[in-house]
């Protein structure tokens, strides 16, 4: 393909096997968990194991589930850039670039990671990640203790690490640090969760593309059903009442750590 750079033509001739009838079924599988972990998080929990039984290759599913999930983060991202009557967004505008900046150095440490670390590893890292993003949302923050965002950069740098490396449960992370050290609602920490998963997934992104390890024809057709599922949960989710959006946000964290427990781990 003449005049076309080899980053972008590597993967596209379908080497790991995808057939027409596996992209659909795979497509149509993102789509949906798209839209409902706009307000979960932990897309790649779902993702990458169903692409590991499609047959890609460890790394291959991780860094092409990372450029569809740059795109879900962003298309959940818009409907909560948008301005009320008094100009506020429900984003953390005063906190959103200096925690970004740390997303970004924390996921080129993260991506640069998965080259480090044995292929046969990541079916193991993948459970573990769902048990820790249900224990730390199972911890209720008290409502008269005040903020503590020394402890929330912190945590947030290290998580970037870790959702540059996988991202499997990095935004539900992320949303528990919101709600537990900077004392959001949990409207504004999925918010928040969107922004820094975007900035985290693009800088993988970025280095996986470098490197050669993106399936760029699977990868498109999933970043458009990502965005498509992102921008329709994230409307979906603002008109939701507080306790019911609360509810069901524990109630399918639960649900993946099940599902993590009983399909996923070997014992």
């Amino acid at each position: 393909m003449r005049g076309v750079p080899a980053l972008f033509t590597l993967q596209v001739s379908g080497q790991n096997g995808m057939t027409a009838g596996s992209l659909a079924a795979l497509t149509a599988i993102y789509f949906v968990t798209s839209v409902v972990t706009v307000v979960t998080g932990s897309t790649t929990l779902i993702t990458v194991p169903v692409m590991l039984q499609f047959g890609l290759e460890p790394r291959i599913a991780v860094a092409t589930n990372m450029l569809a999930l740059a795109m879900l983060s962003f298309g959940g991202l818009l409907p909560f850039v948008k301005t009320g009557s008094d100009g506020t967004t429900v984003i953390d505008q005063r906190r959103a670039p200096s925690l970004a900046a740390l997303t970004a150095a924390g996921s080129v440490i993260g991506a640069m990671l998965l080259f480090a670390v044995p292929s046969r590893w990541m079916t193991l890292i993948i459970p573990v990640a769902m048990i820790v993003v249900t224990l730390v949302m199972l911890r209720q923050p008290h409502p008269d203790k005040p903020p503590r965002p020394i402890a929330g950069y912190t945590v947030l740098t290290l998580l970037a690490i870790y959702g540059g490396f996988l991202s499997g449960g990095y935004a539900t992370l992320v949303t528990g640090t919101g709600v537990l050290f900077f004392r959001y609602g949990l409207l504004r920490a999925i918010a928040m969760s969107r922004l820094l998963n975007t900035v985290s997934s693009l800088i993988a992104v970025a280095i996986f593309a470098w490197r050669g390890i993106i399936d760029w024809r699977l990868g498109i057709a999933l970043s458009v059903a990502g965005f498509l599922g992102g921008l329709l949960g994230s409307h979906w989710v603002q008109k939701m009442p507080s306790l019911l959006l609360r509810r069901l946000f524990l109630m399918a964290v639960a649900a993946l750590a099940l599902k993590v427990l009983i399909f996923d781990t070997k014992f």
